[in-house]
């Protein structure tokens, strides 16, 4: 169902917090018509990409974390598959052309009402440059990941993830680890 313009200080649209019938949660309602604005979690997308051994890490020049170290990930898009904004991601962040290999992870970060879905995925050629929302773009050994300026904990299962099952033809998708939902 497609959101309704956004409520003007005279009034209209989802604006007041109700139960609707058959619901068991407050939502927004709108009086008038009883349109309700179901707000639910946004979807990421991304991936763990990989040239020979080596990790593709992305510096964010953006909110939150600006300079701080992630895989290239970002929000789904209406009408997109996940697969295909798993591959513009790469794309927008990192110039880089990749092909997916498998699901690799499923987190779930209810602090901010987000599900990620996270491929492992392998770059076409090792062509990439820093996109419009990154600062640099490099591949990096394990040993060498800057593991302090890791942006998200996502980021850090994700990568640990990538290297449980690293030379695996399959593997079933991970989750958070045991207690962990992606809290600072």
């Amino acid at each position: 169902m497609t959101r309704p313009p956004q409520p003007t200080p005279t009034g209209g649209g989802p604006r007041t917090r109700e139960v609707p019938d058959g619901d068991n949660r407050e939502r927004l309602v709108c009086p008038d018509c009883g349109f309700v604005d179901y707000e639910n979690p946004l979807i990421v997308v991304g991936a763990v990409i990989t040239w020979e051994d080596r990790i593709l890490l992305a510096q964010r020049d953006i909110e939150p974390r600006p300079g701080y170290w992630t895989i290239p990930a970002g929000y789904l898009e209406l009408n997109e598959t996940v697969e295909e904004g798993a591959l513009r991601e790469a794309r927008e962040e990192a110039c880089a052309e990749i092909e997916l290999d498998g699901l690799l992870g499923i987190y779930n970060v209810p602090r901010i009402s987000q599900v990620q879905l996270i491929w492992r995925a392998g770059l076409n050629r090792p062509d990439f440059a820093a996109g419009h929302e990154t600062r640099a773009v490099d591949l990096f050994d394990w040993d060498d990941i800057p593991w302090d300026n890791i942006a998200f904990p996502s980021v850090r299962w994700a990568l640990n993830h990538h290297r449980e099952v690293a030379g695996e033809a399959t593997f079933t998708p991970r989750t958070n680890p045991a207690g962990e939902f992606g809290n600072y």
